[in-house]
């Protein structure tokens, strides 16, 4: 990122942070909201909301507006009626890096901008074939590879939101159930941004989608969010052995079988997924994709911030 020809200009977290010139905004999230937004192993504090976050989406609130004004001057010109087109945010990384939360995190802080906007969350999960798909098929393994989403249909929700449609409909995600739920929809009704989260989103694969048509061709921005792999790896375990404790100890729980797992047991099975799964997808599928982002979020221990890298 460093080299002089990188397409990107980097900011320590001091450097980052100075560009937020407004302190009286981070009152607007409290301690309970933070506790609401944070991941399973996460802990968020203000102090991290003002250096990293608030920035991000004072600088997301300037190009939502720039693009919605260019929007009105390009419809102006070809003497079309302006309609609601949703200014749609992508954002990309690894399982267990903290793409979620970010997610979450910008949802709150934007809505919380000067027009108050109205803005969505979606994730991609919703567009995973079902799990008798993916058994049928013989990928059950390969979950969360390219090959075990619906592209054709995310692309289709996609250019129906970008197109102004009043409401769109998407499949819902069980992270308890580790399927898609029969029946239950989410329903996108125009909003004035969008949130697209996953770990697909800035894939190149067209798998079951129209040829020269990529999901991130509807973003009008994209967040990678990114760390070391061995840090990933450690917050995967952790985050697997409060599961263990937790959301697996229902009976309706996919992984209930873990719930039993002694200490180790949990350690050496959850980093034994990470290496066979989610590693390899890190490697082969999502890394490669991180410099197609507009913006890279780099985090370090605890999931604080080590850098922003944001295209030039």
């Amino acid at each position: 990122m460093n080299s002089p020809y990188s397409p990107y200009t980097t900011f320590t977290p001091p450097e980052w942070g100075k560009l937020y010139d407004d302190s009286s905004e981070s009152s607007s999230l409290t301690a309970e909201d933070l506790l609401a937004l944070q991941g399973i192993n996460e802990s968020l504090s203000l102090e991290q909301i003002r250096e990293a976050y608030l920035p991000l989406s004072k600088l997301l609130n300037l190009i939502v507006e720039t693009t919605i004004a260019m929007r009105q001057a390009k419809n102006l010109f070809l003497k079309k009626a302006s309609g609601t087109v949703p200014f749609i945010i992508g954002i990309a990384g690894s399982v267990a890096v903290g793409k979620s939360t970010t997610a979450r995190l910008l949802q709150k802080l934007l809505s919380c901008g000067p027009s108050h906007p109205r803005v969505d969350l979606v994730t991609t999960d919703g567009f995973l074939y079902p799990n008798e798909v993916l058994v049928q098929r013989g990928i059950m393994a390969k979950k969360g590879f390219p090959e075990s989403y619906d592209t054709r249909r995310l692309i289709q929700f996609l250019a129906d939101v970008k197109s102004g449609v009043p409401q769109v409909e998407c499949p819902v995600y069980s992270h308890l159930e580790y399927d898609i739920v029969k029946g239950k929809k989410q329903r996108v009704i125009q909003p004035d941004i969008v949130i697209m989260e996953g770990l697909n989103v800035l894939q190149t694969n067209t798998l079951n989608s129209a040829p020269d048509v990529f999901v991130s061709d509807f973003f009008d921005f994209s967040i990678y969010v990114d760390a070391d792999s061995a840090l990933i790896e450690n917050w995967y375990i952790d985050r697997f052995k409060i599961l263990r404790n937790t959301a697996f100890q229902s009976e309706h729980s996919y992984f209930h079988k873990y719930s039993t797992l002694t200490e180790t047991e949990a350690v050496d099975t959850a980093r034994s997924i990470w290496q066979e799964i989610n590693y390899s997808n890190l490697i082969h599928n999502i890394l490669p994709t991180r410099s197609r982002a507009d913006l890279i979020l780099t985090k370090t221990e605890q999931h604080k911030l080590k850098s922003v890298h944001i295209k030039k």
